[in-house]
């Protein structure tokens, strides 16, 4: 075939329908490469097998990520080993959470953990969220009621984060985290689960629900194709950043090799 038969180069590739869709709690799973090609680019290995779910490991082994729509219940389930100070922790999320929801978190996992624990519930408070107590139960409500973010405990103590979304028509998810889950993660999870910023799908993957608010628009192959260039190059970067072996200037070095008796001579 012909280069100019082809209507997805160049000047002859076609606009596609896609939707914003507020609120993005809402807005269904998504394409999972949104997640994983962000981990891969962030030096993530494959651990798939033939014929099992998507298994990613992060390159210090200790985080392994797992994507089973087949499953049951099916979705993400990500499990981190015991280090150092940090117990062994555990999430999982339904496969129809939003993939950008869960880039919130996972894209956490490849960046430097802060040295204070953030305030998990501030994100959600900026965006108006109802937080606060209710019973051994800390909670936070988004404003149209369509999405929360829990802190459970029984009577018994034990504990576990819960999110979820849900419509009238019966789209929606859930997610749990352990409660031993790093809190930079679950504020980074949070502010995704908050952020009043939509989210695109093509034509025919949009939820039907009468909760969500679209807005058309049309998008170039070559478009959607940069974005996600974008991000996979940050990933990239960020990933050469933090591998980069620590080096002083040469000059400096250089000047580490003077003996004394070499600078008394240049001296005079």
């Amino acid at each position: 075939m012909k280069r100019n038969q082809w209507q997805g180069w160049g000047a002859g590739e076609q606009p596609q329908q896609h939707y914003l869709i507020e609120p993005r709690a809402l807005a269904g799973g998504g394409d999972i490469r949104h997640v994983t090609e962000f981990l891969r680019a962030s030096g993530w290995r494959e651990k798939s097998t033939k014929r099992g779910p998507l298994v990613l490991e992060s390159p210090d082994r200790t985080v392994r990520l797992s994507y089973d729509p087949f499953g049951m219940p099916g979705g993400w389930s990500i499990r981190g080993a015991a280090e150092g100070h940090q117990a062994e922790w555990w999430a999982t999320l339904g496969p129809q959470t939003p993939v950008e929801i869960v880039a919130g978190l996972t894209d956490a996992l490849t960046q430097p953990r802060s040295a204070h624990a953030p305030n998990v519930w501030a994100p959600l408070a900026e965006q108006h969220w109802q937080t606060g107590p209710e019973g051994r139960h800390y909670t936070a409500t988004s404003p149209d009621g369509a999405a929360c973010l829990h802190f459970r405990q029984d009577p018994d103590g034990a504990a576990v984060w819960w999110a979820g979304a849900g419509d009238r028509q019966g789209n929606g998810w859930t997610a749990q985290l352990a409660p031993t889950t790093p809190l930079h993660l679950v504020h980074a999870f949070g502010a995704a689960l908050a952020s009043p910023e939509p989210v695109m799908r093509p034509r025919g993957r949009v939820p039907h629900s009468a909760q969500i608010r679209t807005t058309s628009v049309s998008v170039l192959p070559s478009q959607l194709g940069a974005w996600q260039q974008v991000r996979i190059t940050a990933a990239r970067a960020a990933a050469w950043a933090r591998n980069r072996p620590a080096t002083r200037p040469r000059t400096m070095a250089r000047q580490a090799r003077i003996t004394p008796h070499a600078r008394s001579r240049a001296r005079r």
